[in-house]
């Protein structure tokens, strides 16, 4: 199978994404239960995959559980990533089928552990692998760069043949996909094999992952925690080895924060890079702000081999608005990165001083970059409460009429109830002029910040600008549920367009944590400064994030997702080599 050819897609601009909200009589619990039922009787044909051992609800950390009945050659294949992945089966060390039945096996207990999944094609995805295996015995060949890698596929991705209920029950049973997003349709062209859907919130717009036609997804190491939002489903599934790689999209930190969340990489590329046609939401053709597609995986080189393979397929020549740019792996591989990094450190944003674990990965990755060689300056922050204005205003342009629409018959979860109580302008939709005005406060801004970085020249010893930002992904770790209340650190690079990508950075661990002393005038330490800073100062509890992951955020220019990869490179390079006196 060639790289190119014609894609069997909706195109952008595709109107049947519009459903209306369903009119009959059945109640919204009704739907849910139907949903369920579906998802458990697809579950109940594979009993040798579920969880013999009882886990009491009480326990929080389950992250061990779905690995805990593999064979040895079954958790073998499941540590790996996708590139290791790709690898084996090439050289035949697994086939395809062997693959995808770990993976199931561990997606099956996660499910039952954590709520992640939605639509379930297991069948579907090993007559895949077998057809695969067969084409691999009789050509030695493989279909493409992804042959027989498992690949999970957040819900509102259309997947052909399974319903796209975007976390709305309107929605339920009502949008089963006729035609694969092109991002599907290339990983089916690259050999990929897709086996699941994932959950995301009601109405995407969330942080966290709640809806009422599946409900809350949980966090495998401390299940009081959220996995985060909107990919949270991806997040939870990878996190565990039930996937290892899954698609998710961003527009306000939605692929970052659940990776965060979940000690994963997570990539956020610039709009305009990475397949988005054939996606279900709210909002669109709003192009105000725009969301991004993109990977959620264990390791970052798998990160740049899915956008190598995305590139590969040439998806601008089905989706006009994708920019032609092929992907340059020698530039994360390090061609033209500086070997001694210029890096500026984002401790505080003016608005919410994160919790400690968090200054505390901030601090023993800079001392990791000096030790290395590398210059770390402080990024001083920029507008970001105003930033966070605007950029509610672009998501709600409408007044979140669509929203309310759509949610008419069903009742909105928490984070849902919180992020309408963020819609500006009284609810009133903006007429024509005013979204004229909107727009040209986006680029103002876009251009103030990026003086702001090209400045930074001025003050480090190199004469260059810095290579990337180093910055908290969220305030918290992982938080209760329902208790997110500040995107600040994720959505700001949407509203710049920024590529950002996060990456982990160890475990929280409550017992006998003392954090470490920072440099004094980094971060605020007086008085709360607004309500926000208020009630997240009052989470923090050593006790209450227990076991969450703890994650980083770089931030990079605007379609630069090469060197953006590269930078994290050294990054890591330098943590990995560094010993903390």
């Amino acid at each position: 199978m060639p790289p190119n050819g014609d894609f069997s897609t909706i195109m952008p601009g595709d109107t049947s994404k519009h459903i209306q909200p369903s009119t009959t009589s059945v109640s919204w619990q009704e739907v849910s239960k139907i949903k369920m039922a579906e998802r458990e009787e697809r579950l109940a044909q594979r009993p040798e995959w579920r969880l013999k051992a009882i886990v009491p609800p009480q326990q929080h950390d389950v992250s061990k559980h779905p690995t805990s009945e593999l064979t040895p050659r079954e958790l073998e294949i499941v540590r790996l990533d996708a590139t290791a992945i790709a690898d084996a089966i090439r050289t035949r060390q697994y086939s395809a089928v062997e693959t995808l039945k770990a993976f199931c096996h561990v997606a099956s207990i996660a499910q039952d552990l954590t709520n992640c999944l939605t639509e379930v094609c297991f069948d579907e995805g090993l007559s895949r692998a077998q057809e695969l295996d067969r084409y691999l015995e009789e050509t030695g060949q493989v279909v493409g760069p992804l042959h027989g890698v498992p690949v999970s596929i957040k819900d509102h991705i259309r997947v052909k043949g399974h319903d796209t209920s975007t976390g709305y029950i309107a929605w339920a049973g009502h949008t089963v996909a006729e035609k694969d997003a092109v991002v599907v349709d290339i990983l089916r062209r690259a050999g990929a094999v897709i086996y699941v859907k994932t959950a995301n919130p009601q109405t995407l717009l969330s942080l966290e992952t709640n809806n009422n036609i599946y409900g809350r997804t949980l966090n495998p190491f401390n299940r009081s925690l959220t996995p985060g939002g909107s990919s949270g489903g991806e997040s939870a599934l990878i996190a565990v080895h039930g996937s290892p790689l899954g698609i998710g999209t961003d527009i306000g930190g939605s692929i970052r924060i659940p990776a965060v969340y979940m000690g994963l990489y997570g990539l956020k590329g610039s709009v305009g890079r990475l397949p988005h046609a054939g996606l279900m939401g709210s909002h669109d053709g709003m192009d105000a702000i725009v969301g991004a597609l993109g990977p959620l995986a264990t390791s970052a080189r798998d990160l740049a081999l899915f956008c190598h393979v995305m590139s590969q397929y040439e998806p601008w020549l089905v989706e006009p608005p994708l920019l032609e740019i092929p992907w340059r792996q020698e530039v994360v591989d390090g061609e033209g990165i500086p070997d001694k990094l210029s890096i500026a450190i984002l401790w505080d944003d003016g608005v919410v001083t994160p919790h400690p674990p968090i200054l505390d990965a901030l601090q023993r990755t800079q001392d990791a970059l000096t030790a290395a060689g590398h210059e770390v300056i402080t990024w001083e922050p920029i507008d970001h409460q105003e930033a966070w204005d605007l950029i509610t205003k672009l998501y709600f342009l409408d007044g979140g009429e669509e929203y309310r629409e759509v949610l008419q018959n069903e009742p909105w979860v928490s984070q849902t109830e919180w992020i309408m109580s963020q819609v500006p302008n009284g609810g009133k939709p903006y007429s024509v002029a005013e979204i004229f005005k909107l727009n040209l406060e986006r680029e103002a801004f876009r251009a103030k910040v990026a003086a702001h970085w090209n400045a930074t020249k001025a003050r480090t010893t190199s004469g260059r600008h810095v290579d990337a930002i180093l910055s908290p992904a969220a305030a918290t770790l992982a938080p209760p549920h329902d208790t997110t209340r500040w995107w600040g650190y994720t959505s700001y690079w949407n509203l710049m367009d920024y590529s950002a990508v996060v990456f982990p950075a160890g475990r929280f661990h409550a017992a006998g944590y003392r954090s470490v002393t920072l440099r004094g005038g980094v971060v605020h330490t007086g008085e709360p400064r607004n309500d926000k800073e208020y009630f997240i100062r009052a989470q923090w509890d050593p006790k209450t994030y227990n076991n969450a992951p703890v994650g980083l955020q770089l931030v990079g220019r605007r379609l630069n997702e090469e060197r953006l990869l590269g930078v994290l490179r050294g990054v890591e390079e330098a943590i990995a080599t560094y010993h903390d006196p």
